[in-house]
């Protein structure tokens, strides 16, 4: 009898425990562990990832450069993907039946239970023929994102563009998830917090025909997208357009800077492409395309070319030059061709004329008193100081470093230092002589574009810069960079920028100046031309210029490669982008019709 009750109770306390344990397993399923509750959800609900609109990006004026347009991207579930018409699903999305084997076994590998992308950036055209059909083909469903569009199809080196964010940014930064869409350039990089917004979530309770049936508890759990910030650029839409037009059959660039702000007017860079080329699906097929270009439209010239200055250098070497006190401005040299080379002009009498005649041999010697000031009794020494010295003086004029301008593909450009020359002659076996070709913007001085206005707008502003910007505003906030509102002094006494001034001036409108061609009825021109030497083919025409003379509203800088001395073709472009932005429209119309028709892209070989 004790054998049996020892029996019952061992029996008893079995099913005792073992229901203690399903009454435990039932409490973690239903109220603990949710993924059951989830797993039976995904049959009801569908959770919808609600993308916000980006910001608009506007121009100075208010004219729109970059809106959104409505697209949507196709769905799976693939563990409620039923039976179907394969083929007739196909001839729906235009897809050929491999495609769609592909594509479900790719979300399948994924997961059978999680919502993957089966088709991308359908366009709403395209959109308003599959929904009719949609509810027949279990497991799909549609979630709609916005496209980027340019409406005046410029400006595609500075807009950007956004692209699908890769592996390496999700893991990076836990806001984007696969299938995410992100800037990839330009503005749209630099400012991609701002454009981005905040995604939303909404659940919806969809029934066993793939037929919506209202809004989960109410939208109780639901998350509202916020919109991208708007953003208004320093751009002046029509003046970067017409530089664009002026540049077509070129290579090369375009800058434009208002002086007392730092705002870049246009930034210009030939040849460019349509931005609308690499926006939704097209990219894929027209980024290696472009990519691809003998012409390399996707290279930033303004920004990622490195150039000689030439003669526009020929500027700085003066002011620092009088700062140094090793020159006045009525200091003259003779023009000695054996020094350097030289095209024929009386010589300068003083900064004015050497700059207006743009003497070589005149900064030969200017350069030579700038590095050899008899600090050491060695030449050798004497020149290492001489140029440490000078090295500091011009990059106080941002060059030589990257401006912290808001584009993020700069280059830096490069100034010689002393550790350069003693790596590459040897310390102590090298001097001016062995360097005097730094002293007409020759030698291993490069510059990008952007500097070269950035010059100009310093010599506008007799000593100072704004570091030179593409955000002017963020709407309804009074916040941008710090940075953009800082003056940058150069280490000039304003004293010594008339007789340079003065003398850009009669470049332009004495004869004899080098960039007669550069001219504008009614407005005083301030320029100074170059030549940069290309050992590959014809040198490089440059021009840098501000104007008007007094209370400047615009610096300029035009790199035109291969086109050859600086007067001939930079020169009038630049003058042609200085009076459509001053005046609004162009009185000399053989000098706009001689530019529009120019084709100098070809590259010819030096003989």
């Amino acid at each position: 009898m004790n054998n049996l009750n020892e029996r019952k109770f061992i029996v008893g306390l079995i099913f005792l425990i073992v229901g203690f344990v399903y009454l435990i397993r039932l409490f973690n399923v239903q109220v603990i562990n949710r993924k059951y509750k989830a797993d039976s959800d995904h049959n009801v609900l569908r959770v919808i990832t609600e993308y916000p609109a980006r910001g608009l990006i506007y121009d100075r004026k208010g004219k729109l450069l970059v809106y959104n347009e409505a697209a949507y991207d196709l769905m799976v579930v693939p563990r409620q993907v039923a039976e179907m018409d394969t083929l007739g699903f196909c001839d729906l999305l235009g897809i050929p039946y491999e495609d769609f084997i592909q594509k479900l076994t790719t979300a399948r590998n994924y997961s059978r239970y999680k919502p993957s992308v089966f088709e991308k950036e359908i366009s709403a055209e395209s959109y308003a023929q599959i929904q009719e059909k949609l509810f027949a083909y279990s497991g799909f469903y549609v979630q709609r994102r916005t496209l980027r569009k340019y409406p005046r199809k410029s400006a595609a080196h500075v807009l950007g563009y956004i692209g699908e964010v890769d592996a390496a940014t999700v893991e990076k930064n836990k806001y984007y998830k696969s299938g995410d869409y992100i800037g990839k350039s330009g503005l749209e990089l630099a400012y991609e917090e701002l454009l981005r917004g905040k995604r939303g979530v909404k659940r919806i309770l969809v029934d066993v025909h793939n037929r919506e049936k209202g809004s989960y508890e109410d939208g109780n759990l639901d998350t509202l997208a916020v919109t991208g910030q708007t953003i208004i650029t320093t751009l002046d839409a029509e003046l970067q357009e017409y530089g664009e037009l002026l540049m077509k059959n070129k290579k090369g660039s375009i800058v434009a800077i208002e002086p007392e702000t730092g705002e870049i007017l246009a930034l210009v860079s030939s040849p460019n492409y349509d931005p609308n080329l690499l926006v939704g699906r097209d990219v894929k097929k027209n980024y290696p395309v472009l990519s691809k270009d003998s012409l390399n439209p996707l290279f930033n010239r303004a920004l990622m070319a490195q150039y000689p200055p030439g003669s526009t250098f020929k500027t700085l070497q003066a002011l620092i030059g009088m700062q140094d006190g090793v020159i006045t401005e009525h200091s003259g040299f003779p023009c000695i061709k054996s020094y350097v080379g030289c095209h024929n002009h009386p010589a300068a009498q003083n900064v004015e004329q050497s700059i207006k005649m743009s003497c070589n041999p005149y900064y030969y010697s200017v350069f030579k008193r700038i590095l050899m000031q008899d600090k050491s009794k060695s030449i050798f020494k004497d020149s290492e100081i001489g140029l440490a010295k000078w090295n500091k003086q011009v990059k106080k004029f941002g060059l030589g470093q990257r401006l912290a301008t808001d584009l993020p593909a700069i280059k830096s450009g490069f100034i010689p230092d002393v550790n350069f020359y003693n790596k590459w002659y040897g310390e102590g076996r090298w001097a001016f002589s062995t360097i005097y070709s730094l002293s007409i913007g020759q030698g291993e001085i490069g510059v990008i574009p952007l500097q070269m206005a950035n010059l100009g707008a310093i010599l506008a502003n007799r000593g100072y810069y704004y570091t030179p910007h593409l955000i002017k505003e963020i709407k309804n906030t009074d916040t941008i960079p710090s940075i953009y509102r800082i003056k940058n002094d150069v280490g000039i006494e304003q004293k010594y920028f008339p007789p340079v001034i003065t003398g850009m001036n009669k470049v332009i409108e004495e004869a004899g100046g080098t960039a007669r061609r550069a001219k504008i009825d009614s407005i005083a021109v301030c320029g100074k031309t170059g030549t940069a030497q290309n050992p590959h083919g014809e040198d490089h025409s440059i021009f840098m210029a501000f104007a008007p003379m007094d209370s400047p509203k615009i610096a300029i800088a035009v790199y035109i490669e291969n086109a050859g001395f600086g007067g001939t073709w930079a020169a009038p472009l630049a003058s042609l982008m200085m009076e459509k932005y001053l005046t609004g429209k162009i009185k000399d119309q053989a000098k706009e019709t001689r530019i529009l028709e120019a084709n100098l892209m070809d590259v010819k070989p030096k003989k």
